[in-house]
């Protein structure tokens, strides 16, 4: 017997469908022939408790810290034993093993420590599913490779939740026992991507907080020209006092030019035209999404998560969503005509923008070589009933369809025309864009760009119809939404203050994953460390006690972003885990050194935020279960935070 063990039951039925013969369904698997096919639910498994390696150490005490098991322990997770036993009686069956996880790191962890905890000792083949329609699991199936190939990946996954475990229980006990000395009753809950998102919010309310608004003044001039009229901003000379951005600073030099320009008359001394073409966006990773959805719906990034969830596993209308990728296998290229015909026929914006779109045309969004365990998020090809969906869904659905066709479409063409005037011996600057092909753009609602100017030759005569003087402030930075800290947690090299650290990090580096971003920011929340307020994210007054008590780089990101390096470089068969976790234990004992009631105490008393919309849990007298809460539902997040 095959047995083939998937990582959630949506992806077992989607096998078990694509394999020959009719199936039938027992006690937590299903039967096609000689293979059947069983399930995970989420992690079955999860880092035993520091109790399973000491009794004692049930009890939370500071001289207990650091907690480091000599041989790690995996324990079932609630309601995970049932799966198990089922899981554990088909292996003792089976003649070959197929690891049917979701293709990235934490989907080879979650069946692989299943398989290796249960005692298969046999070969294990690798089945790699990213889109549940039964053509591509039947392709899927006809290339199986060798498990073997993906152990750095699993040894990668296994280090980040060794890791995680160390760094959460350690700093978190830590912490809330240094808190109820300082008198806070209450968990304080640290952990090695939460705390620096966190820290992000906290710092950008300090300075929206603390920022002190400056006046500057700006200068327009409306002028004639040959063949028609536009507006010109006046750009002062370093002679006058100017902030580092070039904002003019007093209000008396602009008045006193505004009031002498009227019917004045100057030249264009200089005319740069420049045409410029620009691709459609790329489809979507999900974290693009999340950054869409948020800004032209309102959706947080878990309602976009589970939105994707239910389109992909219920509805079966998109691929793989937990995906960081924006570009597709060459191979998807030549059905894409059929796939998007089929995913638009039921709903007319979809139609519509399917009428436009020239299959002939090949974009740069397919590219093997951009595409890893993922592809970009794509239809599958089933037809959008929009009777069936949720208005979210439905909404969620276009956009990842519209990313798609955009593929077809011609680039978006313009002309970006700037002009230099000299009037009364000052320089005037104005900007235009003219549209020479909309190509993609009326499938986007995007920000209008420049009016264009009118046609302008360098060396025309012009006059001042009209001036004036706006009165304007500096603006503090805006508060962290759903959209912009995804898309901080996507760029974090961008909030990393050492150059060298800087340099080091790549592109795609970040805090957190496709799959666990939108968890840990409802994590924060749930814990009382972030509220909502409308649409804006704002730390409370305990998350900013908290940050303020930690030492610095704990609430900074520029740990957590070196440390998905070095898993990276283990994934990648570049580095062994055991100097990873060797360098993180020595990190640990110097940061529990530093934990201080007295620190705290100040932070609590001084700390400024919202307040929180409900207090978060309270801990049992002995700390809370498994030694930190960290973890939410498994069935919905994979990796802690």
């Amino acid at each position: 017997m095959r047995l083939i063990i998937a990582e959630k039951p949506s992806l077992a039925r989607a096998i078990a469908d694509a394999l020959p013969g009719a199936s039938r369904k027992q006690e937590g698997a299903i039967v096609a022939g000689d293979t059947t096919v069983t399930w995970c639910l989420g992690h079955l498994l999860e880092q035993a408790p520091p109790d399973a390696y000491d009794p004692a150490l049930k009890q939370w005490r500071l001289d207990a810290l650091p907690i480091l098991p000599q041989r790690w322990k995996l324990t079932p997770r609630p309601k995970a034993r049932g799966q198990l036993a089922v899981i554990r009686r088909l292996l003792k069956q089976a003649d070959e093993v197929v690891h049917a996880g979701d293709p990235d790191r934490e989907g080879q962890l979650l069946v692989q420590e299943v398989i290796e905890h249960l005692g298969w000792k046999g070969r294990v083949s690798r089945l790699l599913v990213s889109d549940l329609n039964r053509p591509a699991v039947q392709r899927a199936l006809a290339r199986l490779e060798d498990n073997a190939r993906y152990q750095p990946l699993y040894r990668a996954a296994e280090s980040r939740a060794r890791a995680d475990w160390l760094y959460g229980i350690n700093l978190t006990r830590a912490w809330t026992l240094t808190g109820r000395q300082a008198g806070h009753d209450g968990v304080l809950s640290v952990g090695r991507v939460q705390t620096p998102v966190l820290g992000l919010v906290v710092r950008r309310d300090n300075e929206i907080r603390d920022f002190v608004p400056r006046p500057f003044f700006v200068l327009w001039a409306d002028l004639a020209v040959a063949q028609g009229q536009l507006r010109a901003w006046w750009v002062p000379g370093e002679r006058h006092p100017l902030d580092d951005q070039g904002r003019l600073l007093e209000r008396a030099p602009a008045a006193a030019l505004a009031e002498r320009l009227p019917g004045a008359e100057g030249r264009l001394t200089r005319l740069q035209s420049q045409e410029k073409r620009q691709a459609a966006p790329l489809p979507y990773s999900l974290s693009a999404l999340q950054v869409d959805a948020a800004r032209r719906f309102g959706l947080s990034a878990k309602a976009v998560l589970d939105t994707c969830q239910a389109l992909y596993e219920r509805h079966q209308l998109i691929t793989y969503p937990r995906s960081d990728c924006r570009y597709l296998p060459e191979e998807h290229l030549a059905s894409a005509r059929a796939t998007l015909e089929g995913a638009c026929g039921g709903d007319e914006t979809l139609r519509g923008w399917l009428a436009g779109a020239d299959f002939t045309r090949r974009s740069r969004a397919w590219n093997d070589k951009q595409v890893g365990a993922h592809h970009a998020l794509a239809p599958t090809g089933r037809a959008m009933d929009p009777t069936r969906l949720s208005a979210t869904e439905a909404k969620v659905f276009r956009l990842i369809a519209r990313n798609v066709l955009a593929q077809f479409y011609p680039a978006l063409a313009t002309r970006e025309v700037k002009a230099e005037f000299t009037l009364l011996e000052e320089t005037f600057r104005a900007r235009g864009q003219a549209i020479l092909d909309p190509g993609w753009k009326p499938l986007f609602t995007t920000r209008e760009e420049a009016p264009p100017l009118p046609p302008l030759t360098e060396g025309e005569g012009c006059r001042v119809l009209e001036a004036g003087v706006e009165d304007r402030e500096t603006r503090p930075p805006e508060p962290f939404t759903d959209a912009s800290l995804i898309k901080a947690m996507m760029n974090i090299a961008r909030y990393v203050e050492d150059p060298a650290v800087r340099r080091t990090l790549r592109e795609h580096d970040g805090l957190g994953t496709e799959a666990t971003r939108a968890g840990i920011i409802e994590t924060l929340v749930a814990r009382g460390y972030l509220v909502r307020r409308a649409k804006a994210l704002r730390a409370t007054r305990l998350g900013s006690a908290l940050i303020a008590s930690l030492p610095e780089a704990v609430g900074r990101p520029e740990r957590t972003a070196l440390w998905e390096q070095r898993l990276a470089a283990i994934a990648e068969q570049e580095a062994e885990p055991a100097p990873f976790l060797a360098a993180l234990v020595a990190d640990l004992r110097g940061l529990l050194g530093s934990a201080d009631a007295r620190r705290l105490q100040e932070a609590l008393a001084n700390a400024r935020g919202e307040e929180a919309a409900a207090a978060p849990a309270r801990r049992q007298r002995s700390g809370p279960r498994r030694g930190t809460g960290k973890r939410a539902s498994p069935r919905r997040r994979k990796a802690s935070s």
